[in-house]
Order: structure tokens, then sequence, then C-alpha cells
């Protein structure tokens, strides 16, 4: 039987209170589902209201050029359009070798705080299985707590969007909250790049991070070695 990968998208569209639109971010679903989809890995696509999930417009410009990117945006559409309720998910966990939560500023706003992801990462952890996420994607993890009231990150190697990387994106003073800081606050070992964007994947045992969009890449291939896919 093929490994089984669970996909999380957010539902979040907007930024903040601003009228920017946002949701996840188009490489850090392609990428890694390439990864995966080519070692012939299944991927189940979940998302905590179900249905379409909001594609941050501004990840298709920017990745314009990216071959991979704009093939998943042409072929694969009904992927982020036909999601599934995350909360189905829940009990789920011995069905599946890996959870996955993609990036984009959507996570900050809804599977930060959503007790039904948070349900569900914690017993993907606790079965053994592995936890992953890029960029903003660990905003899901940040707050998870584990059967012994501990976060997960706790004393955990972690790596997400950093604070420069925040600033530089003009977006700090829009976050409901800097994903560096949540994650170093609630006992995270923050890593990150020598230089902003650059890649960083962070693997710490069953927890898989990457820093950023160039980091979507690594993340997939780690994921597909830590399955054995």
């Amino acid at each position: 039987m093929a490994p089984q990968v669970l996909f999380v998208l957010s539902s979040h569209n907007k930024m903040g209170n601003t009228d920017r639109p946002t949701g996840w971010y188009l490489p850090e679903f392609a990428h890694p589902y390439d990864v995966l989809e080519n070692a012939g890995v299944d991927i189940t696509i979940a998302s905590p209201k179900g249905g379409e999930a909001p594609l941050d417009p501004s990840s298709i410009e920017a990745f314009k050029s990216d071959e991979v990117c704009q093939t998943f945006l042409k072929d694969k559409s009904n992927l982020w359009k036909n999601t599934q309720k995350l909360s189905e998910f829940v009990g789920k966990a011995e069905d599946y070798d890996a959870l996955f939560y993609v990036g984009g500023h959507g996570p900050m706003f809804d599977l930060a705080t959503d007790s039904t992801s948070h349900k569900v990462i914690a017993e993907f952890w606790d079965t053994g299985k592995v936890v992953s996420a890029v960029c903003h994607g660990p905003a899901a993890l940040v707050n998870v707590k584990l059967s012994d009231a501990s976060y997960l990150v706790q004393d955990k190697e972690v790596t997400g969007f950093s604070n420069e990387e925040e600033e530089q994106a003009g977006l700090t003073k829009v976050m409901p909250f800097l994903l560096e800081t949540e994650l170093k606050r609630n006992g995270g070992v923050f890593v990150k790049a020598d230089k902003p964007w650059e890649e960083k994947v962070s693997v710490a045992g069953s927890l898989i991070t990457g820093q950023n969009p160039a980091s979507a890449w690594g993340v997939g291939k780690a994921i597909k070695a830590a399955i054995k896919a």
C-alpha cells in the first residue's frame, strides 16, 4: 500500500483587518506535493472549513516563472477547490504516515488557534507519525499541547518564517503574532538560515519544519525520507 500523507490548507482569506487577500502559498503546496506524488505517495487535502481553500494571489505572481507551480496551478485546482473538512480526520492518525501544513499567511489567522487542528496534530504526534509544516505552516503547531500538557515544540528544534523575513515582507504589524517569537516562547529551539529567504529545513525526529518558500522542496524531500517513500 502506498504511503498516505494528509496535507492541510488554511481556510482564511483576509490579512488581519485589511482587505489584502491571503490564504495558502503556491510553492509551499506545489513543491512538496510534486516531490511526494512522484514518489508514489497518496495525498489527501483538508482545511478547517472544507470546500475551496483560498490561494494567496500574490504567490501566483511571485512564482509565475516556476514551471512546477504553474503546471500545478493549471492541472491540480481540484485539490484546493474540493478539500475535506479537517474535523473528519479526528481519530484517523493511524491511517496516515505523515501530516503536513502548507504555509501562507492564512494559518496565522485560523490554524494557529483551531482546536480541531490542534487535536489532529496531537493525535498524529502521539501515534508516532511525522508532523511537518513550512513557512507560516508551523503557526498550526505553535500552540499545540500534548497529553502531558507540554507544548509540542518544547525543547525541539524548529523553524518557520523568521521575524526578519516578516519585517522585510512589510507585514509585521498586520500579524496577530510573530511566528519566530511565539515558537521560542513556547519552548521551541528556533533555527534559521544564515540569511533571510534562504533554505532551512529542520528535522527533529518526527518533527519536520521549513523556514520559508525556498524550503518547500526540502521539506517535501525530508517527509519522503521520513516515511521511506
